[in-house]
């Protein structure tokens, strides 16, 4: 089968053949049909000390994916062969304290698709059975192939009530706008968006935000002017990983306000505590998806909305064939796009 994969410790991947992964009793293989490109393989891909860190060459790497379930392990009877399927990326001990608990998504043994096991880059790729989500035969596969990033933005934007709440999203990432649009969706009051690319802005305003902040030209505080806002944002989600967006943030929340990290720093930085303790500010990290109800309500949230549908799938702005993998992860280093899918089919 076709693969990409990091063949050796340092810079680059290869689209080379390999052996098609052999199916457990407890698996799944699925015929991959279309896969997203995530910061996570832009880091394997250049070879950074995070990827250095984790990465056991030779990987097959890739954990968004959509396709077909082609094989089926012998004790498997939760998956049919020939089903639309996603898959959850986290695979979990379900032994740890965690797991037993029925937290797996906080398990301390995760290992994750395309990262620590073979992943989705390939036209094949194996999961355990209880990691399979089955899609509507009718799912559109660009769509499907977003679950493992939507699962972030629906976990980080519904970690709080939102209803009647202004929401301030740092980052317009492909995650930050669809948590927009989910804010949008479930019925938020103002829902504004920072970023520093007039680009990704476009995007996130086409996706159902109320104001877009382009911060190195402008600051929140004059967006809360603009909207007649006499209080801070009741809600924040960082999706940006900058230092600078968290301090923004924080300056421009009310008194009580709630905040949901999913954005990833490169490094350490200092926060302003004094304020968090005196504002009685909640900050919670989000890492991944929670197993299984996240996986339950964006699937109930896209069935019942067009709209919100429609604004996750115009995220996907760059599209291109498995053979043209350089092109895609040139596209996404870029910043002059959402999100890029790999088509497998």
């Amino acid at each position: 089968m076709r693969a990409l994969v990091k063949h050796t410790a340092g810079p680059g991947l290869e689209l080379m053949q390999r052996p098609e992964p052999v199916v457990g009793p407890d698996d799944v293989k699925i015929r991959v049909q279309r896969a997203g490109l995530c910061g996570t393989d832009l880091h394997l891909e250049q070879w950074d000390d995070w990827a250095a860190s984790v990465i056991k060459p030779p990987l097959v790497i890739g954990h968004e994916f959509f396709g077909e379930v082609a094989e089926i392990g012998q004790d498997v009877t939760s998956v049919k062969v020939g089903q639309k399927a996603s898959g959850e990326g986290h695979v979990v001990c379900g032994t740890c304290r965690n797991c037993r608990a029925g937290r797996r998504h906080v398990c301390i043994r995760t290992s994750s698709v395309g990262v620590n096991r073979d992943g989705a880059f390939a036209d094949y790729v194996v999961i355990p059975a209880g990691n399979v989500w089955v899609q509507p035969d009718d799912m559109d596969p660009d769509v499907g192939a977003m679950f493992d990033p939507l699962g972030n933005a629906v976990h980080t934007t519904l970690s709080f009530p939102l209803a009647g709440e202004d929401v301030v999203v740092t980052g317009a990432g492909p995650i930050g706008i669809m948590a927009a649009a989910i804010a949008r969706h479930v019925g938020a009051r103002f829902v504004v968006v920072t970023d520093i690319s007039d680009y990704r802005l476009e995007l996130a305003k086409g996706a159902g935000a109320d104001l877009t902040v382009n911060v190195s030209r402008t600051t929140l505080a004059e967006a809360q002017r603009e909207l007649g806002m006499r209080e801070g944002f009741d809600i924040g989600l960082e999706m940006s990983g900058s230092p600078l967006a968290m301090a923004e943030m924080l300056t421009n929340l009310n008194h009580g306000a709630r905040v949901a990290m999913l954005g990833l720093p490169k490094d350490s930085y200092p926060i302003d505590w004094g304020k968090v303790i005196t504002h009685m500010i909640t900050i919670k990290g989000i890492y991944g998806r929670e197993m299984y109800d996240t996986w339950y309500a964006m699937s109930a949230m896209l069935a019942t909305s067009p709209a919100l549908h429609d604004a996750v799938r115009s995220v996907i702005t760059h599209r291109f064939t498995a053979e043209r993998w350089r092109d895609a992860f040139a596209a996404a280093r870029s910043g002059q796009c959402g999100k890029v899918v790999l088509d497998w089919s």
